[in-house]
């Protein structure tokens, strides 16, 4: 069963003083890596390692809230981790224009181009124990003939190598102590998994969402801290 799983609007805003978000240089030789079709990929070394290490330091300075769910038994996903929402048009468009618009500016969708992110810039850090079952996400009218209908995911922590199924198992270096788990997993028809995401810091992952969402899941952090920074690809 598809749980749909939104973000809470009462939970995790910030209504503090404005943070100042690190700068983001531009990215000239950013490459796509499939792994299904045009609906699922990753973009490695979208931020570089001192880039995420700056947004970790800025979302931390600024404070997370917890954000919970009331799980599968009321129709929502289980969820545990803790998140920052912010409306940062600025931030939004210096992350598009860093690489993203010339990476995207084939990708089309109904007859519709990518033209920018949403403006809701949404961090999360999962600490041991926490993680966020089976869902899909939704995809958002931005008013002004803007829909979203891609998820952004930036890693912002995390020293795995991508891997088939088929390469043996294994954590690299992190920025502080090692990332063990929070994997994003992908399921297909009959819970088939189509595709097992660790995270990498500065690695960006995006999939489609809406109605041809496929259910996807962030398994459980058994050591070290994940950080994720979370926006939505605009078509207009």
């Amino acid at each position: 069963m598809k749980r749909k799983m939104g973000d809470r609007k009462k939970g995790g805003e910030i209504k503090k003083k404005r943070t100042e978000w690190p700068l983001i240089k531009p990215k000239a030789k950013l490459q796509i890596t499939r792994l299904k079709d045009n609906d699922l990929f990753t973009v490695h070394n979208f931020f570089t390692s001192a880039e995420s290490k700056a947004f970790v330091k800025a979302a931390e300075s600024t404070g997370f809230v917890h954000q919970g769910s009331l799980g599968p038994t009321y129709g929502e996903a289980y969820r545990d981790n803790d998140r920052i929402s912010v409306n940062d048009p600025v931030l939004a468009d210096k992350i598009w224009k860093s690489g993203l618009d010339i990476l995207l500016s084939d990708l089309k969708i109904r007859g519709k181009v990518a033209v920018g992110l949403n403006t809701n810039i949404r961090f999360y850090r999962y600490k041991v124990g926490q993680r966020f079952g089976r869902h899909i996400d939704e995809s958002t009218d931005l008013g002004e003939g803007k829909h979203t209908h891609y998820t952004l995911l930036v890693y912002l922590s995390g020293g795995c190598k991508l891997k088939s199924k088929n390469d043996s198992d294994g954590t690299g270096d992190s920025s502080s102590e090692p990332l063990v788990g929070g994997e994003t997993v992908f399921y297909g028809p009959r819970n088939s998994l189509v595709a097992e995401v660790p995270p990498t810091e500065g690695t960006a992952l995006l999939h489609i969402h809406g109605d041809k969402c496929m259910l996807h899941e962030a398994r459980n952090v058994t050591k070290g801290v994940k950080y994720v920074l979370r926006s939505d690809i605009a078509f207009a």
